[in-house]
């Protein structure tokens, strides 16, 4: 029994809508906008809604999960919506930033510490990160874009760093 298996975890296929938001989103205006405004929206929606719901899963249709890490430096717990992308029976995180500059905290403090916690709608599991091979980079993002096409987009812009890629696996 895998990650995918203990947190209930399924990608659906988005609408025309959804679809729509997808292209917008991975646009580089798209992509700005939202690396400016979407993690503090998902947040407080996932909350709301007990987990069922981020902007990302209602406006796109992405499976987001909720990583909880801990704070390279502050050894504080950090949370993070992040789409999963299903790799075997585990997910995998690509530390993409939407394609911006800069690296995402989240891929430091996994790589401080790789024992984290995931959770979905209304389960969590305990999961250890480990950074995926260079074959491994390259298999989840060719599976990443039957999940979202963007994450393509996003190598492309942010070509000027190695974009990290971790698998979630259960820690149990």
């Amino acid at each position: 029994m895998g990650l995918l298996e203990d947190l209930g975890y399924g990608v659906k296929s988005p609408n025309g809508l959804q679809r729509g938001m997808q292209a917008f989103s991975s646009s580089r205006t798209g992509a700005w906008m939202f690396s400016k405004t979407m993690y503090p929206v998902d947040k407080a929606l996932f909350r709301v809604t007990g987990g069922r719901l981020t902007l990302a899963s209602l406006t796109a249709g992405l499976p987001v999960i909720v990583l909880i890490t801990t704070g390279a430096r502050s050894g504080k717990a950090r949370t993070m919506p992040l789409v999963g992308i299903p790799v075997g029976d585990d997910l995998a995180v690509i530390g993409s930033n939407y394609g911006q500059k800069s690296t995402p905290g989240w891929v430091y403090n996994l790589e401080a510490d790789p024992s984290a916690t995931v959770r979905y709608r209304d389960r969590t599991v305990a999961v250890t990160a480990r950074r995926a091979d260079e074959d491994e980079t390259d298999q989840t993002f060719d599976l990443a874009a039957g999940v979202y096409p963007g994450y393509a987009k996003y190598r492309t812009r942010a070509d000027h760093r190695v974009i990290r890629v971790f698998v979630l696996e259960s820690a149990t």
